[in-house]
Formats: C-alpha cells, sequence, structure tokens
C-alpha cells in the first residue's frame, strides 16, 4: 500500500478532535484505502486493535434493509469499554439516515469518527441537521502528479516522461498500480464511470430517459474548459433535434457535481471583486473519463491541462475561479486566505505567450503571476510572470 501522504497529514491534525471527518470523493479515488492508512497509523500509535472499529457498508451483508439504529446498534456492540474507540465508516451513504447513527455515537461515546462516501449525502450542502457544526470535510481526489509518480515508483525515468502517460490516463489508483494499455485503462475507468452513473445518479433519481442524459453528460465531457451555460446546452440539443427543458439540464449537472465527477468553477470578476453567476466552467473528476467516453485524442490536450492544474490548486487548500479582467480571461484566479495567485495555462509557447502573459500583465497587482505549459522551454521571468513548465508547476512547493 503506497502512502498519500497529504491525507494522512490532514487526518493526523484532526485526530481526536470532536468532529466527524467526512472524506468524500469520486468512486475508486482511493477513500477506502486512505482508511486503511489511517488504521495501519492508529496501530503504529499504539491504539489498540480492538478499539478501531472498520466497518464497510457496500455489501449485501450491510446495505440491504440496514437501518440507522442497525447500523448505530452493530457498532455500539463492538465497544465493551469506556476507552476511546475509533470508528472507519466506509461508504456510509448507503445506510438511509446514516447521519442519526453517527451524531449518536458522536455524542454517547468516546469516540473519534471517520466517514468516506461518494455521492450527495456527503457534500456539506446536504449533510443533515444532526451534524450541522460537528464535521469537518475533506475532499478526496484522484492521484496528484507527485501521488502518481510515488505510485508508479519513477525513481528511473524523468517526471517529463511520465506526465504524457499522467495526462492520457489519469489518476484513478487502480489505473496507475497497473501496467495497463491504453484499452484495458479506459476499460476499467469506463466501469467506476458506468458505477457513478448507474448506482449514485441514474438509479437515485430515477432518470427515464438515459439516451438523453449521456447526451447530456457527453456535450459536458466534449466542452470542459469551456463556458457554457445549462441554455447553451439546451440549443444544441435542440439543433440536433432533440428537446429537453432548461431545468432538467440543470439537475443533470447538480447531480452530476453531487456525485463527483464534475467540478464547477465559477467565474470572478477582478474589477467589481464578485463572484458572477454566468459562464461557469466545469471540470472532470479525472482526465481518463473524457477519454473513455469520447476516446484519446491529442487535440483535447489542452484542455485536460487546465482541468490537471484547476485539481492541483484544489489539492493545495485554494479557492478556484475563471478570472474576468474587463473583457480578458484569466484561466484561474487561486485564493487561500489572503493568498492569491494568477495561472494561465497553455500547451506551448511562443505563439500563445503574447496572450497569456499579455493578460496578466494587465493584472495591477502583485500577487503571483504564472503561465503554465508543457513546452520545455518556458522558463525564466517576463515583466513578473514566472513562465513555469507543467511538471515543474505540479512538483514545486512554492505556491
Amino acid at each position: 500500500m503506497i502512502v498519500r501522504p497529504q491525507y494522512m497529514n490532514i487526518l493526523k491534525t484532526y485526530r481526536d478532535v470532536p468532529l466527524v471527518k467526512v472524506l468524500a470523493g469520486i468512486r475508486r479515488c482511493g477513500k477506502s484505502t486512505i482508511l486503511e492508512m489511517l488504521r495501519d497509523d492508529l496501530r503504529q500509535s499504539g491504539v489498540p486493535e480492538d478499539h478501531i472499529v472498520m466497518q464497510r457498508y457496500t455489501s449485501e451483508d450491510f446495505s440491504d434493509g440496514m437501518t440507522d439504529k442497525d447500523m448505530y446498534q452493530g457498532i455500539r456492540e463492538k465497544m465493551t469499554d469506556d476507552d476511546r474507540y475509533y470508528l472507519l465508516l466506509d461508504e456510509v451513504q448507503e445506510i438511509e439516515g446514516w447521519e442519526k447513527a453517527v451524531n449518536s455515537l458522536l455524542e454517547n461515546a468516546n469516540t473519534d469518527i471517520y466517514v468516506t462516501g461518494s455521492n450527495s449525502k456527503l457534500m456539506s450542502s446536504e449533510i443533515s441537521t444532526y451534524l450541522t457544526g460537528r464535521y469537518i470535510s475533506i475532499p478526496v481526489y484522484t492521484l496528484s502528479f507527485a501521488e502518481y509518480l510515488a505510485f508508479k515508483k519513477a525513481d528511473e525515468p524523468s517526471p517529463k516522461m511520465l506526465i504524457n502517460d499522467y495526462l492520457r490516463f489519469g489518476g484513478f489508483p487502480i489505473v496507475a498500480l497497473g501496467n495497463f494499455d491504453e484499452g484495458s485503462s479506459y476499460q476499467i475507468v469506463e466501469g467506476i464511470y458506468d458505477s457513478v452513473i448507474t448506482n449514485d445518479i441514474t438509479r437515485r433519481h430515477n432518470i427515464k430517459n438515459f439516451d438523453l442524459f449521456n447526451r447530456v453528460v457527453k456535450y459536458i465531457v466534449e466542452n470542459v474548459g469551456k463556458t457554457f451555460s445549462a441554455n447553451a446546452i439546451a440549443k444544441f440539443l435542440k439543433s440536433e433535434g432533440r428537446s429537453i427543458h432548461v431545468e432538467v439540464i440543470y439537475n443533470y449537472l447538480s447531480w452530476l457535481e453531487k456525485a463527483f465527477v464534475i467540478y464547477r468553477c465559477q467565474r470572478y470578476d477582478l474589477q467589481g471583486k464578485s463572484v458572477l453567476k454566468t459562464q461557469e466552467k466545469f471540470y472532470l473528476a479525472d482526465p481518463a473519463l473524457k477519454y473513455c467516453i469520447l476516446g484519446f485524442n491529442p487535440k483535447s490536450i489542452a484542455s485536460m491541462l487546465e482541468n490537471i492544474v484547476y485539481f492541483e490548486l484544489r489539492r493545495r487548500g485554494y479557492e478556484v475561479y475563471i478570472g474576468k479582467n474587463e473583457t480578458k480571461e484569466i484561466d484561474f484566479v487561486a485564493v487561500r486566505r489572503d493568498e492569491r495567485i494568477y495561472v494561465q495555462v497553455c500547451r506551448r509557447l511562443p505563439e500563445e505567450s503574447d496572450r497569456e502573459i499579455g493578460n496578466l500583465l494587465e493584472i495591477r497587482d502583485h500577487y503571483p503571476k504564472y503561465v503554465v505549459t508543457l513546452d520545455d522551454l518556458a522558463t525564466g521571468n517576463v515583466n513578473g510572470v514566472k513562465l513555469v513548465h507543467l511538471v515543474d508547476f505540479l512538483l514545486s512547493d512554492a505556491y
């Protein structure tokens, strides 16, 4: 098992803090393995084996008809004294009313509780009042490039040799740990995608017109990194002879977001210093989700560069926006407490350098500004704008 230090450090920070630690992300991004890492770390720090309760709720043994009372009672039966118990509860969303059980365990027993899940019931906006103010949400993503190198044990090949594989095959741990060809890799990811669509969206929301839903998903995937609206999707489908209400599209977008398939990136007006409600972008939880649906196309690399940079910024704790500076667009404005950075992403320099650098130079402040690219010649500094290769940006500790 390869440790993912970022998540372990977060969990150690909140160990024994009286909050439920909620790890949420797309299926197969590694949440269950993080719980296993936590269990091993608890053992190594001296916690007795019988005071670590690790329970998984995806098998039929537990999810079929189990109530929150059954869940609570099953865990309480394992707690035989008044010492602290560490509860590691995997995929709790399968249990209707799990929040009640977890809240009772938090209130009525000496516990430190960690839960994982992969759909909307684990999103902060939808956790019921039972846990209001009593939990910390920890988003879990597929592998960062640094983690990908660790999974590949990449001591010999240079990182720049592996960045193309990362772009092409993505960061699902099961793919990174194997040595699969392209067809097998995308088949695995397609299986993950189908599981999400079936279990977390189609069945849960009782979608009747599955073909139309799939066409909306395909439109989103085709337009990763581009601004569009629900109205734009409706007009496009109308041009194909399909009719769909805009409200239905809003629902589809929301459900995909709540299943952690897509992530919404809003626009930020740098002049008015406000978040705009129109022309958002959406990014995919992993690049391989695009290619397993559409097939790999080298021409789509540019949008996936943005996708990868967006999630790297998210992993590092930034709130990420598209920047609007009058008529100019900045790919990313990333804000973390009182810090801010601006990032432009492009495939090659110098043909794109005038636009990318020029847009950044028009921002009249002293926050760091980057142009991130795949161009091996991209080094140096142009009037305060740093030119950085994608690999160096992903592996840097400078921001």
